[in-house]
């Protein structure tokens, strides 16, 4: 019901109301609330039927009041109040309102305190258990509790075997059916009729009938003294009892009444706007072969439009499955390829930092090769220029004469090198000579000669070459340290 039309349509059909205005002025009041509005027309005292002629209403209404299902006591051609009547009533009302909220405070607490004390007695196993087995605190819509009171009632009065009323609101019950791909079967419950009793225990209670029924329809039922069971009265247009219809879930706005048994008598084919399809309404007492044949008729007549529902449920389920599989294999295969790209992103990044490596290092190599190269020339430089200086150091080489010594000396290499010194010239002049012939790439070395053995190191540096007994001649090995 998306719009003012169908909500109008829909509570004209739950109310039986046929002034579209007098409906119109009820929603807006509500806020076009289906659920209030209905609520605040079925609970009024003088809507409901007693329970003394809720049997005999259809016949001794009027005609055209009973089409309408509800109604209202005039009001003075519905004139509304004057200002005088509502000054003087004024201080009652006021005083009438506040003994509704103390007596509503007072009747609060009493059920609050109720509800705790229930609630210890069942934890300390004292509690009497509750209807149907549910704690006293757990709320319960009201169509759900009078489900559960008809249901009680019923097998109280008609035993266990019965049909499987289910103890839930007609809605709800019409949901359950639609999704079982079951037709509703629907039993309105007047107590007072003098025909209820033989009906139930003779027809509804029957072992094969009620067998039939738990095996092949969701069974719905309603007492005519309870709001939900008076509305479906109005809904449907129960004219006697004991009252029974078969309807199933439509998927747009209409029903089509197809055929209504009134004692015996086909009426004329109805259509109403309700979101469900009736198929079938008994009326009157009813054999159980009776009622058998027509519900076994009415089965037959709908299966086509069950199994159709059940098959495009299962085309619709298996879309979705379909579609839901395909969404993961395409949901699988996006993160593959974002894996992928992934791995290859991380690939490509593995190999830039690999080469950004190697070129580091190789220019490090490169640095310390061209660093290695120059502090070698460096030190080839200062060695050639030390060399130069120590032969210069030197002096030119003495002609041979009495003052002069004639000094060998030999390399581990095996090479020898020969130089005339003048006798006074001291051990350093040795090693400066040695030194001045780049013929050794070692610092440390020591100058020795045999027989006997003597090792002219740092104490001998500053002494003569006559004072260390190397005049007029010596030979001298290198010894490297």
């Amino acid at each position: 019901m998306g719009d003012v039309a169908d909500k109008l349509a829909y509570f004209q059909a739950i109310t039986g109301l046929e002034d579209a205005d007098l409906c119109t002025e009820i929603l807006s009041a509500h806020n076009w609330d289906l659920e209030s509005a209905i609520s605040s027309i079925t609970a009024t005292d003088g809507s409901r039927p007693s329970s003394t002629d809720a049997s005999a209403a259809p016949t001794t209404a009027n005609p055209d009041d009973r089409d309408g299902g509800l109604v209202l006591a005039p009001n003075g051609g519905n004139q509304p109040p004057g200002l005088a009547w509502k000054v003087v009533t004024l201080p009652f009302s006021i005083i009438s309102g506040s003994l509704g909220l103390i007596s509503g405070a007072i009747g609060f607490g009493l059920w609050a305190a109720g509800g705790v004390l229930s609630y210890s007695l069942g934890m300390v196993g004292l509690g009497g258990t509750s209807r149907g087995g549910t704690t006293p605190l757990v709320t319960i819509s009201p169509a759900v509790s009078e489900a559960m009171d008809f249901v009680a009632s019923f097998e109280l009065d008609f035993g266990r075997v019965r049909p499987h009323f289910v103890t839930e609101g007609f809605m709800d019950a019409l949901q359950r059916s639609r999704h079982e791909y079951k037709l509703l079967f629907v039993y309105l419950h007047s107590p007072e009729h003098p025909d209820t009793p033989a009906f139930c225990d003779g027809t509804l209670c029957n072992e094969m009938l009620a067998a039939f029924l738990n095996e092949n329809f969701v069974s719905w039922g309603g007492s005519v003294k309870a709001s939900e069971g008076f509305k479906m009265s109005n809904s449907l247009k129960a004219s006697r009892y004991p009252f029974c219809a078969v309807v199933m879930a439509a998927t747009n706005q209409r029903i089509a009444l197809l055929q209504q048994w009134n004692g015996g008598n086909t009426l004329e084919m109805l259509l109403l706007r309700y979101p469900i399809e009736g198929m079938i309404e008994v009326e009157g007492p009813k054999s159980p072969e009776e009622l058998l044949t027509l519900l076994q008729r009415v089965l037959e007549e709908s299966a086509p439009v069950l199994v159709s529902a059940r098959v495009e449920a299962e085309e619709r389920r298996t879309n979705i499955r379909l579609r839901e599989e395909q969404d993961a294999a395409y949901q699988a295969a996006l993160e593959a390829d974002q894996a992928r790209e992934r791995q290859r992103k991380e690939e490509e990044e593995r190999l830039e930092r690999e080469a950004a490596e190697a070129e580091r290092k190789r220019k490090e190599e490169e640095e310390a090769r061209e660093r290695a190269a120059r502090e070698a020339a460096e030190r080839e430089a200062e060695l050639a220029k030390m060399r130069e200086a120590k032969a210069l150091a030197l002096g030119p080489e003495p002609e041979k004469g009495p003052d002069v010594t004639q000094v060998l000396v030999r390399f581990p290499s095996g090479d020898r090198k020969g130089r005339r010194f003048h006798c006074t010239a001291t051990i350093q002049s040795l090693y400066d000579y040695v030194d001045s012939l780049g013929c050794l790439d070692v610092n440390g070395y020591t100058l020795v000669s045999n027989f006997p053995r003597t090792v002219y190191g740092e104490d001998k540096l500053s002494s003569s070459l006559k004072e260390a007994g190397l005049h007029p001649q010596a030979s001298l090995f290198v010894e490297i340290k």
